[in-house]
């Protein structure tokens, strides 16, 4: 079997997959969640320190406009606003 990454070497290859296929698809599903939710805050603790000056809803639309785009994060931030004005 050829291996998948170049700096593992294929005996430790072969263990983790082995490790990987006999892992639940409720713990396969954890360790994702756990990966997604460490990125996530990984993200927002870098746009927090790169911009201390932003609000949180700054820093909250900042982060929806690196992750989702530009027109996501202007249409929430209208959303935003116009929940604020009306109550």
């Amino acid at each position: 079997m050829k291996t998948q990454s170049a700096d593992t070497h294929p005996e430790a290859e072969k263990v983790l997959i082995a490790l990987l296929r006999a892992t639940s698809p409720a713990k396969k599903f954890a360790m994702i969640r756990s990966l997604t939710r460490t990125a996530f805050l990984l993200s927002r603790r870098a746009l927090e320190r790169s911009n201390p000056d932003l609000s949180q809803r700054e820093l909250d639309l900042l982060f929806v406009e690196h992750h989702y785009g530009k027109d996501l994060s202007e249409r929430l931030g209208k959303y935003l606003n116009d929940r604020d004005r009306n109550g």
